[in-house]
């Protein structure tokens, strides 16, 4: 399953923004072999460009000038395939009891079926991110879904405990960044659902027959209301039917010049995040904060049923209501940055004009999360005791909601506006790192929680989020200092 998002961007995509009208779709700017359309004669270089194809001013087939609405309604439909994905990551956790029972395993490979789909979102753009450059983001979303509706039915129809954990760990193609709520709201209300299937009395197996329908029905979306939108694939299409309605062969599309073997993308997109991680200590740090977030929103999978299914005698259901506050609060957070916090950065904005506003500006927010988050932990971490209502370590997913994508929404934005066309690489390099934090956090939090309780194993992430708060702050203030230091392509103003 693949969607084109800004969270797993391509080098090119960024980069296109940044270069003049020819040079836009030319790729990376590395040195790669340019070979020459089969059918194009090949001339001098101002006859090239004559019959070079390229949006006009306007043009009704560059997505940028596509109506608002049209714009909406796809972002709408990419905003579900996310939600998919994500609810899809922790829909098992409400069946998980009943699984152990069936095939007979431990807590901790129980704690795999969650960890396993959420590693695939570290190791799907290695596949998928090239293959999308090459042949557009539609094509392969509409081979990847189905795939992805296979593995979901291998899970609910596996016999042992290899092939369920095979199939989640296949599940996931690639990862969903470019919205911030969606990978939230997704894992908090999936544990809901099941959990109520499960006080129903419905095999676990029927789980993954549900995510097989959601899976279903957003195919459907995509084969009917998904359009291609990769701006170079556009030109090509644009450069064959011209070659089509005139007989003219030398009218070619950037991207038909370029000639990038499949396994140098692959080494691009694995090997320049790292790069950038161990080169950039500004990224670093925002990817180990970003990903330390982003670990403990599924260690709460393993951490709230100790505390409301264990402390406070809930069952599953009644238990998979205490994630709703997390939503709740994110969805506060999004409204908070649409009627507070982009008003504030549009000022800076006509401050600034004709160029960009430093980074800087896009912390605001951040600022404010990194005080929310440990208060959240706080909260969480001393109102856990089974004497205590269960309102009380509920109503603490609410800051911890509105914090997260408070915090994702300023240090995404100040990553893309930093390292502008290097911004793909970064961030895809914290969407690696996180994915293996999602991934990990869940298989230690039930020995943590037990030999800690749950009052010192959250105080304990509560530390961890005040030692990272500063880090925010440090941006704002040194942020300049540091981005003129950087080896890397940045905006240093």
């Amino acid at each position: 399953m693949i969607y084109h998002d800004p969270g797993t961007a391509s080098h090119s995509d960024h980069k296109f923004a940044e270069k003049g009208r020819r040079n836009d779709y030319y790729g990376d700017g590395s040195d790669d072999v340019k070979e020459p359309v089969p059918k194009v004669k090949e001339t001098c270089p101002s006859d090239m460009d004559r019959f070079l194809v390229l949006f006009e001013e306007n043009d009704p087939e560059n997505p940028f000038n596509w109506s608002g609405t049209r714009r909406w309604f796809i972002s709408a439909v990419a905003a579900f395939l996310i939600f998919n994905a994500t609810f899809a990551s922790s829909l098992p956790a409400g069946v998980l009891q009943q699984m152990e029972t069936h095939f007979n395993f431990s807590g901790e490979v129980g704690a795999l079926v969650l960890s396993l789909f959420v590693l695939g979102f570290a190791v799907g753009p290695i596949l998928w991110g090239p293959l999308s450059e090459h042949y557009g983001r539609r094509p392969i979303s509409l081979y990847s879904f189905p795939l992805f509706i296979g593995t979901q039915i291998g899970c609910a129809l596996s016999p042992n405990t290899a092939s369920i954990l095979i199939f989640r760990f296949l599940a996931r193609g690639r990862a969903l960044a470019g919205f911030t709520l969606a990978p939230f709201a997704g894992p908090s209300m999936a544990p809901l659902v099941s959990g109520w299937m499960n006080v129903a009395g419905v095999s676990w197996r029927w789980v993954f027959w549900l995510q097989t329908i959601v899976a279903g029905a957003a195919l459907i979306l995509v084969v009917f209301a998904l359009p291609e939108t990769f701006k170079p694939i556009l030109l090509v299409r644009k450069a064959e039917r011209r070659r089509k309605q005139t007989g003219d062969g030398r009218w070619w599309a950037p991207l038909e010049k370029q000639r990038v073997s499949f396994l140098r993308r692959v080494k691009d997109i694995v090997t320049r995040p790292f790069q950038m991680l161990v080169g950039e200590p500004m990224l670093l740090a925002i990817t180990l904060y970003m990903s330390f977030v982003y670990g403990v929103i599924y260690l709460l999978f393993e951490a709230y049923p100790i505390v409301f299914t264990i402390g406070h005698h809930f069952n599953s259901g009644v238990s998979g209501l205490m994630f709703l506050p997390i939503p709740i609060g994110g969805t506060v957070a999004c409204v908070l940055y649409v009627v507070y916090f982009d008003p504030i950065y549009q000022v800076a904005v006509k401050e600034h004009h004709p160029h960009h506003p430093p980074p800087e500006h896009r912390l605001h927010n951040s600022l404010y999360a990194s005080l929310i988050l440990p208060i959240a932990f706080f909260w969480f971490a001393w109102t856990s005791y089974p004497s205590v209502s269960f309102w009380a370590p509920m109503m603490a997913g609410f800051p911890l909601g509105m914090g997260t994508v408070l915090l994702y929404l300023g240090l995404f934005n100040y990553i893309i506006d930093t390292y502008l066309a290097s911004a793909a690489s970064a961030l895809a390099a914290t969407v690696i790192v996180r994915s293996f934090f999602g991934a990990g956090f869940p298989l230690f939090a039930n020995q943590m929680y037990d030999k800690l309780s749950p009052r010192w194993a959250s105080t304990l992430l509560a530390f961890i989020s005040v030692v990272m708060a500063p880090i925010p702050f440090v941006l704002r203030k040194y942020g300049p200092a540091l981005r003129r230091r950087s080896r890397t392509r940045i905006n240093d103003v």
